[in-house]
């Protein structure tokens, strides 16, 4: 009988806290609806860019329109090269003598995967007909070739872990981050030593400054610990500044510190701080690139927008895999300071509830 005591308890506990039902309720099927959208965005339809200049023979061009979407240009090579860099397309296909050159940026598997299949089933495709073909074939001009692909970043070898390490360093750095912040700070509340600091003329936004730039210290010292770590322990390339790589982190650790104090001033304990997880932490692996996000939802790729991860993680990727310049991701690193700058006010204005200045 007090077994069934103690558990109506429990009962109206969680029936009485509103978090915690949207907790087991709400965002497991939030992050399941998100997970499969995202999933299920595979690249079907790679953009390939042919270069009209190289004479590749029609019957693979029309072969390469069944796998994916073409797009002839007869611009320079330079050009050509240079719309590739920029990612405007996933491929480009020249000749070569007897060879069939596919050249792909290289810094996203997802898109790398889905070029080597479509060209792969054309030229596959292209041989087959040859064979079959023989003569006529070789009257209409079309002839036997070699399949090649070229990497402008990275190579054959690179690995999956390899194009997902600069993701997954700016993840692991603001789920950290986040934690630190927020349960430190919940606990400075708990323990009352923020009453008492509300206590005296100090104001707002100096007690914020206080505890970002306390914590900020002990948080530059991970970010570069797991910066060296995955550079010079496990193996990572960085084709950029690595100065540049502790910059986005820094700032992203910066956001992330702010976000966690921010957040930890709506949460009375540790459990309701961690509720937080799946609604904060969770989407930003799922929309910082990690997974391929063009074929998806619009309304998803504007959510992708939302995270301060998403900037950090195309800053990271495009310096650790395309050797990007502090110009290059100028506008990436104004919004992650940007993100810190708007998380500090809010977590001064939060402050309100405790003390009215």
């Amino acid at each position: 009988m007090r077994t069934f005591t103690v558990a109506k308890r429990i009962v109206k506990q969680i029936i009485g806290d509103k978090r915690s039902l949207a907790l087991l309720f709400i965002a497991p099927i939030f992050v399941l609806t998100l997970f499969n959208i995202i999933l299920n965005s595979t690249i079907d339809n790679p953009k390939l860019l042919i270069d009209s200049n190289s004479n590749i023979p029609i019957a693979l061009i029309d072969e390469m329109k069944n796998q994916g979407e073409v797009y002839e240009s007869s611009d320079s090579e330079e050009s050509l090269i240079e719309k590739i860099k920029d990612r405007e397309y996933d491929a480009l296909i020249q000749m070569e003598n007897e060879d069939l050159i596919t050249i792909v940026e290289g810094s996203e598997m997802s898109i790398n995967s889905a070029v080597q299949k479509a060209v792969s089933t054309a030229f596959s495709n292209y041989s087959k007909d040859m064979i079959s073909g023989n003569e006529n074939l070789s009257k209409m001009g079309i002839r036997m070739l070699d399949n090649e692909f070229s990497y402008i970043n990275g190579s054959s070898d690179m690995t999956t872990f390899d194009s997902i390490a600069p993701m997954m360093m700016g993840f692991f750095i603001f789920f950290f981050v986040f934690l630190l912040a927020g349960i430190a700070f919940l606990r400075e509340r708990i323990s009352g030593t923020l009453e008492r600091l509300m206590a005296t003329p100090i104001k707002r936004m100096e007690i914020v400054m206080g505890y970002f730039l306390g914590f900020g210290v002990f948080v530059i010292i991970q970010t570069i610990l797991i910066q060296i770590f995955m550079i010079y322990v496990l193996g990572i390339t960085v084709k950029g500044s690595p100065l540049l790589v502790l910059l986005i982190n820094i700032l992203l650790a910066a956001g992330s510190l702010s976000l966690g104090t921010l957040l930890s001033t709506f949460a009375k304990n540790e459990f309701q701080l961690i509720q937080f997880v799946p609604i904060v932490i969770v989407p930003q692996i799922l929309f910082c690139g990690l997974f391929s996000l063009r074929e998806s939802p619009i309304w998803i790729q504007g959510l992708s927008k939302v995270f301060p991860l998403t900037y950090a993680a195309d800053a990271l990727t495009g310096v650790v895999l395309r050797g990007s310049s502090l110009s290059d991701i100028s506008l990436d690193l104004l919004i992650l300071t940007v993100y810190a700058i708007v998380f500090i006010i809010l977590n001064s204005i939060a402050l309100k509830k405790y003390r009215r200045l």
